[in-house]
Protein backbone atom coordinates (compact mmCIF):
# COMPACT_ATOMS: atom_id res chain seq x y z
CA UNK A 1 0.00 0.00 0.00
CA UNK A 2 1.69 3.09 -1.08
CA UNK A 3 1.69 6.49 0.77
CA UNK A 4 0.00 9.88 -0.24
CA UNK A 5 2.49 12.44 -1.24
CA UNK A 6 0.19 14.69 1.14
CA UNK A 7 0.68 12.89 4.14
CA UNK A 8 4.68 12.63 3.08
CA UNK A 9 4.95 15.98 2.94
CA UNK A 10 2.43 17.66 4.98
CA UNK A 11 3.64 21.18 6.56
CA UNK A 12 2.68 20.80 11.10
CA UNK A 13 -0.60 22.15 12.12
CA UNK A 14 -0.38 25.61 13.47
CA UNK A 15 -2.69 24.76 16.43
CA UNK A 16 -1.34 22.01 17.38
CA UNK A 17 0.24 22.10 20.87
CA UNK A 18 4.17 21.08 21.27
CA UNK A 19 4.85 18.03 22.94
CA UNK A 20 7.50 19.74 25.32
CA UNK A 21 6.48 21.11 27.82
CA UNK A 22 9.78 23.10 28.91
CA UNK A 23 11.71 25.96 27.53
CA UNK A 24 15.68 26.19 26.41
CA UNK A 25 16.93 27.21 29.99
CA UNK A 26 15.08 24.43 31.12
CA UNK A 27 16.63 21.83 28.82
CA UNK A 28 20.05 22.65 29.37
CA UNK A 29 21.90 20.02 31.40
CA UNK A 30 24.41 20.53 34.37
CA UNK A 31 27.48 21.27 33.21
CA UNK A 32 30.52 19.11 35.55
CA UNK A 33 34.22 19.71 34.83
CA UNK A 34 36.98 17.02 35.09
CA UNK A 35 37.30 16.72 38.74
CA UNK A 36 33.63 16.24 39.09
CA UNK A 37 32.42 19.43 40.52
CA UNK A 38 29.09 21.84 38.97
CA UNK A 39 29.51 24.46 37.32
CA UNK A 40 26.71 26.86 38.17
CA UNK A 41 24.97 28.17 35.01
CA UNK A 42 25.54 31.80 35.36
CA UNK A 43 29.11 31.42 35.72
CA UNK A 44 29.32 29.73 31.61
CA UNK A 45 31.15 31.83 29.12
CA UNK A 46 28.86 32.94 25.55
CA UNK A 47 28.84 30.96 22.36
CA UNK A 48 27.49 27.84 23.83
CA UNK A 49 29.52 27.06 26.65
CA UNK A 50 32.92 26.47 25.05
CA UNK A 51 35.52 28.08 27.08
CA UNK A 52 38.99 26.94 27.78
CA UNK A 53 40.58 27.43 30.87
CA UNK A 54 43.40 25.97 32.24
CA UNK A 55 44.81 28.21 34.45
CA UNK A 56 43.27 25.80 37.47
CA UNK A 57 43.30 22.86 36.31
CA UNK A 58 44.50 19.65 36.59
CA UNK A 59 44.15 19.08 32.67
CA UNK A 60 46.99 21.88 31.85
CA UNK A 61 50.33 19.99 30.78
CA UNK A 62 52.29 23.19 31.42
CA UNK A 63 50.22 24.74 34.35
CA UNK A 64 51.03 22.88 37.96
CA UNK A 65 54.68 22.07 36.59
CA UNK A 66 57.96 22.00 39.17
CA UNK A 67 61.33 24.23 38.68
CA UNK A 68 62.41 20.65 38.14
CA UNK A 69 59.61 19.40 35.79
CA UNK A 70 60.05 22.99 33.69
CA UNK A 71 64.00 22.21 33.29
CA UNK A 72 63.80 19.01 32.22
CA UNK A 73 61.27 20.16 29.51
CA UNK A 74 63.46 22.78 28.44
CA UNK A 75 66.10 20.37 28.28
CA UNK A 76 64.05 18.04 26.48
CA UNK A 77 63.05 20.87 23.81
CA UNK A 78 66.99 22.05 23.42
CA UNK A 79 67.94 18.12 22.66
CA UNK A 80 65.30 18.30 19.62
CA UNK A 81 66.29 21.36 17.98
CA UNK A 82 70.30 20.21 18.38
CA UNK A 83 70.93 16.70 18.47
CA UNK A 84 67.82 14.74 18.37
CA UNK A 85 69.39 13.11 15.04
CA UNK A 86 72.62 10.85 14.08
CA UNK A 87 74.25 11.40 10.30
CA UNK A 88 74.46 8.41 9.26
CA UNK A 89 77.82 6.56 8.99
CA UNK A 90 79.02 9.79 11.35
CA UNK A 91 79.06 10.65 14.88
CA UNK A 92 77.60 14.10 13.93
CA UNK A 93 74.21 14.91 16.12
CA UNK A 94 71.84 17.19 14.21
CA UNK A 95 68.21 18.71 15.33
CA UNK A 96 64.97 20.49 14.16
CA UNK A 97 66.98 23.55 14.33
CA UNK A 98 69.60 22.77 11.40
CA UNK A 99 66.86 21.30 9.09
CA UNK A 100 64.67 24.61 9.41
CA UNK A 101 67.92 26.30 9.10
CA UNK A 102 68.60 24.53 5.44
CA UNK A 103 65.62 26.63 4.20
CA UNK A 104 66.84 30.14 3.18
CA UNK A 105 66.10 33.06 4.91
CA UNK A 106 62.91 32.14 6.79
CA UNK A 107 64.34 28.69 8.34
CA UNK A 108 67.09 30.95 9.93
CA UNK A 109 63.91 33.24 11.43
CA UNK A 110 62.50 30.32 12.51
CA UNK A 111 65.05 28.66 14.22
CA UNK A 112 65.86 31.80 15.77
CA UNK A 113 62.72 32.56 16.87
CA UNK A 114 62.73 29.15 18.43
CA UNK A 115 65.69 29.13 20.36
CA UNK A 116 64.43 32.63 21.56
CA UNK A 117 61.22 30.38 22.75
CA UNK A 118 63.96 28.57 25.32
CA UNK A 119 65.44 32.19 26.19
CA UNK A 120 62.08 33.46 27.36
CA UNK A 121 61.55 30.24 29.24
CA UNK A 122 65.10 30.36 31.24
CA UNK A 123 63.81 33.83 32.14
CA UNK A 124 60.35 32.75 33.04
CA UNK A 125 62.41 30.48 35.26
CA UNK A 126 63.87 33.33 37.31
CA UNK A 127 67.00 32.97 35.20
CA UNK A 128 69.23 36.90 36.17
CA UNK A 129 70.21 39.18 33.48
CA UNK A 130 73.44 37.92 33.29
CA UNK A 131 72.35 34.46 32.40
CA UNK A 132 69.77 35.48 30.14
CA UNK A 133 72.72 37.86 28.14
CA UNK A 134 75.07 34.63 27.86
CA UNK A 135 71.74 32.90 26.21
CA UNK A 136 70.65 35.69 23.96
CA UNK A 137 74.34 35.99 22.82
CA UNK A 138 74.37 32.24 21.62
CA UNK A 139 71.49 32.83 20.08
CA UNK A 140 72.56 35.71 18.38
CA UNK A 141 75.39 34.33 17.16
CA UNK A 142 74.06 31.23 15.92
CA UNK A 143 70.89 33.13 14.11
CA UNK A 144 73.66 35.51 12.45
CA UNK A 145 75.84 32.86 11.45
CA UNK A 146 73.50 30.96 10.43
CA UNK A 147 72.40 33.17 7.41
CA UNK A 148 75.87 32.04 5.48
CA UNK A 149 74.70 30.00 3.05
CA UNK A 150 76.59 26.45 3.58
CA UNK A 151 79.19 27.29 6.02
CA UNK A 152 76.58 28.97 8.32
CA UNK A 153 74.31 25.52 8.27
CA UNK A 154 77.26 24.00 9.82
CA UNK A 155 78.48 26.13 12.23
CA UNK A 156 75.01 25.97 13.27
CA UNK A 157 74.41 22.32 13.83
CA UNK A 158 77.87 22.29 15.56
CA UNK A 159 77.54 25.03 17.99
CA UNK A 160 74.13 24.20 19.65
CA UNK A 161 73.28 27.52 20.81
CA UNK A 162 70.31 25.36 22.85
CA UNK A 163 72.22 22.99 24.20
CA UNK A 164 74.58 25.76 25.96
CA UNK A 165 71.57 27.17 26.74
CA UNK A 166 70.11 24.54 28.45
CA UNK A 167 73.98 23.76 30.09
CA UNK A 168 74.19 27.73 31.28
CA UNK A 169 70.67 27.29 33.13
CA UNK A 170 70.97 24.37 34.33
CA UNK A 171 74.23 25.81 36.15
CA UNK A 172 72.48 28.36 37.33
CA UNK A 173 69.81 26.35 38.80
CA UNK A 174 72.24 24.06 40.65
CA UNK A 175 73.52 27.10 42.67
CA UNK A 176 69.98 28.22 43.72
CA UNK A 177 68.66 27.36 47.37
CA UNK A 178 65.54 24.62 46.73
Amino acid sequence: MAMADDYAFREPKADRASRASFGAAEARAKIIDQEGREIPQATTPPFGGLHFDFRYSTASPFGQLTREQRLRRLEAIAKLLDIAFVLPGTNIRYGIDGIIGLIPVIGDIIATGLSLWVVREARALGAPWHVTARMLANVAFQGVVGTVPVAGDAIDVLFRANMRNARLLRAWLEKQPH
